[in-house]
Formats: structure tokens, sequence, C-alpha cells
């Protein structure tokens, strides 16, 4: 099942792809959506529309949840369910900027089973399922343990206040990537060393950038340390930490109460 799931995922990302292109470098139309939830445009909606097709028609008792879908509450008693983001990275796709996502995956009851992660202007596929190990455009890789202080992190600024961490924060070497999946797929090839976000992370952001980082060999959890959960109510988790055991552990022991709420 994995295996055939995966097939399908590769296959729809690689489609989508084929339409993000179409708009990017356009001047597509956006807008920004209500309540400050950042912009959409009509790109990441054409790709919805053909994802939703192609991938309910071929698991028509799958449920769905999708950024640019109405949230479906039957997803909750289905057995597997669909958890993507059409376009991970809108703003940087509206900016002619090459590092957006499209990013799939597949929940069994609330864990990641396969999982595809597709940047269609860097000619990158990442993929996995939980049988299997992760691989970039087809070889498999390996994450880059490291002590935290100096450690390489995707994480925006505010995760470095004070107020998340126990004592002094780390100094660790921060950078940035537009694409929070794209993020949790470079810790898992080694680019870099974790991914950190103290702000609560949507499940169409991580699902499948977390199952390619795990299988890599990653841990990726809440900032707590408990375990991610998917296909929930909320569709959030509670903030997210991706990195080579030894350096999650430290990571855990360092966040404070604030990152631990």
């Amino acid at each position: 099942m994995p295996a055939s799931d995966l097939d399908l995922l590769t296959d729809a990302a690689r489609e989508a792809g084929e339409i993000a292109l179409r708009f990017w470098r356009k001047d597509p139309q956006a807008w920004e959506k209500s309540d400050g939830a950042g912009p959409v445009s009509e790109a990441d909606l054409a790709v919805n529309a053909h994802l939703e097709q192609v991938l309910r028609a071929a698991r028509p008792h799958y449920g769905w949840l999708s950024e640019e879908s109405a949230d479906e509450p039957a997803r909750l008693d289905a057995e597997h369910c669909f958890i993507l983001d059409p376009i991970d990275g809108t703003r940087a796709f509206l900016a002619g900027q090459d590092g957006f996502s499209h990013s799939l995956a597949i929940a069994t009851g609330n864990r990641i089973t396969a999982a595809v992660v597709h940047l269609p202007a860097r000619g990158l596929t990442y993929l996995a399922h939980s049988e299997g190990p992760a691989l970039l455009n087809g070889k498999p890789m390996t994450p880059a343990d490291s002590a935290l202080d100096g450690a390489r992190v995707l994480t925006g600024k505010p995760s470095l206040d004070p107020v998340f961490w126990r004592g002094a924060v780390p100094p660790v070497r921060r950078e940035f990537r537009p694409s929070l999946a794209w993020r949790l797929c470079l810790v898992a090839q080694g680019q870099f060393n974790a991914a950190l976000s103290t702000r609560a992370a949507w499940e169409w952001d991580i699902a499948a950038g977390s199952l390619i980082a795990e299988r890599a060999g990653c841990l990726a959890t809440e900032l707590s340390g408990r375990p991610l959960r998917f296909n929930t109510a909320r569709a959030l988790c509670d903030g997210l930490v991706v990195a080579p055991p030894g350096l999650h552990r430290q990571m855990i022991a360092g966040l404070g109460p604030a990152g631990s709420a």
C-alpha cells in the first residue's frame, strides 16, 4: 500500500509542478486571504483543483485536508487522508523565486505513511514512505548531526527570542527558506542541521517533510518533544523540532516553558 500511494503522490506532484510553472513569473492574479492568513493566487487554486480531481478519483475513500480547500469533518473518520499544500511558499512563488514546493502526504490513522515534496523550478523531488528510505531524485539522503552551538538551523528570527529558551539563546547559525516543507527536506539531506518553528505549524506544511526527515534518520516532534500527530481536528501541531537524534535532544532540552506551550 505505501509504495503504490507513493507512486500516486509522485505523479501528482510532478503534474502540479507543470501547472505551477505555467503561472510562475507570469504575474498571476493574487490576493490576501482573510484573517491575515497570507497570500493566495490563481496558481494555488489551479494546482489544488487538479490535485483534488486526480487524487480523489484514485482514492475516493480517502479523506482530504488541503490549505486551499474548505475543511471536511468527514476526514476525521477516514482511515487514510490526503494532507497537502498545493504551493508551499506562495510569497516566494509570486516574487519569482524558485524555492516554492508542492507538499503531498497521506496519513494512515494519525501517522504519515507516504510523502512527496517537489520543487519544480529546481528539479528536486524528495520522497519517502513509511517502510523505505528517504530519497532525493532517487538517491538516499543522510542528515548531518551537530552540537547545538554552531548548528545551522533553518528557522525564523522569532525562534531565537530568549523567551523560548531556558538559558542563553544558543549561538546557532540561523538561515531561512520560504517553503517549510523544503526546510525539513534540507535537514534530511544534510544541507542544514535542524529546522525549528516555535509557532504552531499547519499540518499541510509539515506532513510530507516530517516523514521524509524521519526516514532519513532525523527526529521530528512538537516543541515539547511529543510525537507529531496528523489528521487532527485542529490541523495544527504545537511547533516543530526536526534534527538528527543528538542535536534534537539538545534542542528539546534547551527550549524553555514558552517553547513547550
